[in-house]
């Protein structure tokens, strides 16, 4: 009687498949290789560890700041829909726009992609994401891991998580040591409802049909700031900052005002996006809106009212910031005031 062996891949594990990707990985990120400053001795992608040269940095006084984040269930939706070519701009989404929170600009990013079976197309389409992400970030994908785990994840599953590393002054720090009575608060517009809420989005779609809005609105990327936040730090013209993610508005904000300061938002300012209306039609109440989803607000910043116009300046027509609030001194630490105009 013949033995059967056995072997890595009959357990699950296509380490030829994973070199593919590999390749192709390099192929994708050696195009822009010239741009990028790395060590003269650095491997581009497939090394042990990648490496980036900040001797040529003009940075006064560096300050290194790193994040990490992931998707969240958002993930599960892409499998639902079968499209994975934006949920890479929504990983590095979430890990930048909480570097430049602190005035940091994204030098480079690397991701961790974990799935029960190698899909080839599959994770091309994910990395396709993460390269768009990067590039909208204006950083660089130096590496990451893509990791094959038969039985932790059943076949079609899969797990993304991101890590980004970004540079700032230390004069140039966005802080809450910043922040001044009579600040205002400006609310810059999200690109939809980004990558928060999903355990309760697909809770509520248990009893909906998915229609063709739904199906685009859910799945709409989470919309990077860079460009437009560190112009706006180069500039000089804000104090602080706040992403709005998990934990909602009023949350996210706190954690950008002293301990000596006041939060005072109008909640009718806010401009409620369309799909964020007919989420609250299913039986949700406006305190689990505000702290659960970005309600149509994806980041805010805290300035001089003096510098509203210019600021203005820093961004498109559909991202225009817009006022929401103030810093003062009252004795109650967050004051909202009116209701959202659902």
């Amino acid at each position: 009687m013949k033995k059967i062996q056995n072997s890595y891949k009959k357990s699950g594990v296509n380490i030829s498949l994973a070199n593919k990707l590999v390749n192709h990985i390099s192929k994708v990120s050696g195009k822009n290789v010239k741009k990028r400053k790395y060590s003269k001795d650095a491997d581009i992608i497939g090394g042990f560890g990648s490496l980036y040269d900040l001797s040529n940095s003009k940075i006064k006084d560096p300050v290194i700041v790193s994040c990490t984040d992931g998707v969240g269930t958002k993930l599960e939706l892409a499998n639902k829909f079968k499209k994975f070519n934006t949920i890479g701009i929504d990983l590095v989404a979430m890990c930048v726009n909480d570097l430049i929170v602190q005035g940091a600009k994204p030098l480079f990013f690397l991701d961790y992609i974990a799935v029960g079976k190698l899909n080839l197309k599959k994770t091309k389409s994910i990395l396709s994401g993460i390269f768009k992400g990067c590039e909208l970030a204006d950083c660089k994908l130096v590496g990451g891991e893509t990791a094959e785990m038969p039985g932790t994840y059943s076949f079609d599953k899969f797990d993304i998580a991101g890590f980004s590393v970004g540079i700032v002054s230390k004069k140039k720090i966005l802080s809450k040591k910043k922040v001044k009575d009579k600040d205002i608060v400006l609310a810059i517009p999200s690109n939809g409802i980004h990558s928060n809420g999903y355990s309760l989005i697909r809770t509520i779609l248990k009893n909906n049909k998915i229609n063709n809005y739904l199906r685009k609105e859910l799945l709409k990327p989470t919309k990077i700031y860079t460009r437009e936040i560190l112009k706006l730090a180069n500039m000089s013209l804000i104090n602080s900052a706040a992403h709005i993610t998990g934990g909602g508005l009023i949350e996210n904000l706190l954690r950008s005002v002293p301990e000596n300061l006041s939060l005072n938002i109008d909640l009718s300012k806010i401009k409620v996006k369309k799909i964020f209306k007919w989420i609250k039609q299913n039986r949700i109440t406006e305190k689990e809106m505000l702290k659960t989803f970005n309600c149509g607000i994806g980041f805010c910043i805290i300035a001089p009212k003096i510098n509203i116009n210019k600021i203005k300046k820093c961004f498109s027509k559909k991202y225009q910031p817009y006022e929401i609030g103030t810093i003062t001194k009252n004795k109650t630490k967050v004051f909202l005031r009116n209701s959202v105009k659902w």
